[in-house]
């Protein structure tokens, strides 16, 4: 019998005893599953400060886990199913796919082990919680400037994350919408996946602007939706000579992002506040087991950060998140 069976009769003995009641840790302390799409890219160790910030200030226990690379769905279901199995008080989910973590969402919950989604929505599974970016509004965000950088005309690129997951799905779209508006613009290319690694990015991303042209002056500006593809495409541009002279607008910020925006390779980053939230998804799932009633969506904020903003105190604490505090790096 195969693993996710045995859990699932486990459940269904299992559930009854539990009766929603929060599991605690050897230490008596609730102890919060924090799962994110990957451990590698910047914005998740941002979001693990957050987290550890929030477990400090309530003083909870945190379990960090994730896939290594951001599309392996089956370790990311395995996670959360052996959380299940170790009777955690509560998880926090951001999935790498919104129907491929319904069902171990649903294990979960059958078990009396709440979840709060972040980051990328679910299609089901009963979570207590959302906490996110408004992701059409910040793609929108992203796509209005980089209509206003190419003073409304001109060809564009969108180049696509990966299949499945929500939150990049819905920045693209919410880009696709604000270039769309543009009469004078033109979209050549928004069918065309990056892939879960910058590697894979850059690579799909020179394929892509060579296709089109790029390199013969017929593409004047580029949108990508997350922290690798955004710097897949920078390496890209680099190799090709024409960075800083196609425009490009990005989402996320890391070191070598923010470098190319001082150096003027990239032209804006639609920033978010991975900070806040992991900060606010830890906390949201600490009130519920609590008993207080939580907001069923919560929006974590997003904005759009130029050169011109990057030394404002603001803007600092975006870019430069206070990783050693929490992370002791």
């Amino acid at each position: 019998m195969k693993r996710r069976e045995w859990l699932q009769i486990g459940v269904a003995v299992g559930a009854a005893a539990l009766g929603g009641a929060a599991c605690k840790s050897s230490s008596g302390k609730l102890k919060i599953a924090v799962i994110p799409k990957g451990t590698t890219h910047e914005f998740w160790k941002t979001v693990h400060a957050g987290a550890v910030k929030a477990s400090r200030e309530l003083d909870v226990e945190i379990a960090w886990k994730g896939p290594l690379k951001e599309d392996d769905l089956k370790e990311q279901a395995d996670i959360v199913e052996s959380f299940v199995a170790e009777k955690i008080s509560g998880i926090v989910l951001a999935p790498l796919h919104d129907k491929g973590l319904v069902a171990p969402v649903k294990l979960a919950k059958d078990a009396g082990i709440p979840t709060v989604i972040f980051d990328s929505a679910l299609q089901g599974g009963d979570p207590v919680s959302f906490v996110a970016t408004d992701n059409v509004a910040a793609g929108k965000l992203g796509g209005e400037r980089l209509v206003k950088l190419l003073g409304g005309k001109g060809n564009v690129i969108v180049l696509r994350y990966q299949e499945g997951s929500a939150s990049t799905s819905a920045r693209e779209e919410g880009c696709l919408g604000a270039l769309k508006a543009a009469t004078d613009l033109k979209i050549v290319s928004d069918n065309q996946f990056a892939g879960a690694t910058t590697e894979s990015a850059s690579k799909a991303a020179e394929t892509l602007l060579v296709a089109q042209g790029a390199d013969k002056d017929q593409v004047q500006g580029v949108f990508c939706p997350n922290e690798s593809t955004t710097f897949g495409m920078l390496l890209a541009l680099d190799r090709l000579g024409l960075a800083g002279k196609v425009k490009l607008v990005g989402f996320d910020s890391s070191e070598k992002l923010v470098a190319g925006l001082r150096d003027g390779k990239v032209d804006a980053l639609v920033v978010q506040d991975p900070m806040n939230m992991g900060y606010l998804a830890v906390k949201t799932i600490v009130a519920h087991l609590k008993g207080t009633t939580v907001e069923k969506v919560i929006d974590t904020g997003a904005r759009v950060v130029e050169k011109a903003d990057m030394d404002s105190a603001e803007v600092k604490a975006l870019l430069n998140p206070d990783l050693k505090t929490y992370l002791g790096e």
